[in-house]
């Protein structure tokens, strides 16, 4: 294991294994899915200990964590669908949180250079915090263009195909 001698990784586990009890101790079970919230407290009281972690006979939806059996639930989410309004909202926030835009200047129409002073490198970090809050890239020639944030918030509707 990365090179190391065997002591140190047999000492490396032993602490480890010590930190997982801990823990296991400190908080309570926590179940995601009441119909096995009995048998995982069943087995949160059992000592800890390297051979209860590897049991042969295991279900594919169950796993052994620190010596409990925790059922796997698979839940799944994903971002409220993107609105006109929820766009602007989401560009006006990240406008305001750049160091050098003022709030009390930023309006929707507000021309970067002409209006709140800023260069052509500032606009290109606006664009960057753009793409990073968005999750996707613009490219430059596009970048070039945007000049306001209702220029922004038109482009990534029609990016992201929203429409009201």
């Amino acid at each position: 294991m990365l090179g190391l001698p065997a002591g140190v990784t047999v000492m490396a586990s032993r602490v480890l294994f010590r930190c997982a009890r801990v823990l296991a101790l400190s908080r309570p079970l926590v179940a995601r899915c009441p119909q096995d919230a009995a048998a995982a407290l069943r087995l949160a009281r059992r000592p800890l200990s390297a051979l209860s972690c590897s049991r042969p006979e295991r279900r594919s939806d169950q796993a052994w964590i620190s010596g409990s059996l925790v059922q796997q639930c698979r839940q799944y989410g994903d971002l409220p669908p993107l609105t006109l309004e929820n766009i602007k909202d989401r560009v006006m926030y990240v406008l305001k949180l750049y160091d050098k835009i003022s709030p009390e200047k930023l309006q929707v129409s507000s021309h970067f250079m002409k209006d709140l002073g800023l260069d052509s490198l500032d606009q290109v970090e606006i664009i960057m915090a753009m793409e990073d809050e968005f999750g996707f890239e613009i490219p430059d020639a596009e970048a070039e263009k945007l000049m306001t944030p209702e220029e922004i918030v038109q482009y990534i509707a029609n990016k992201k195909d929203v429409y009201e």
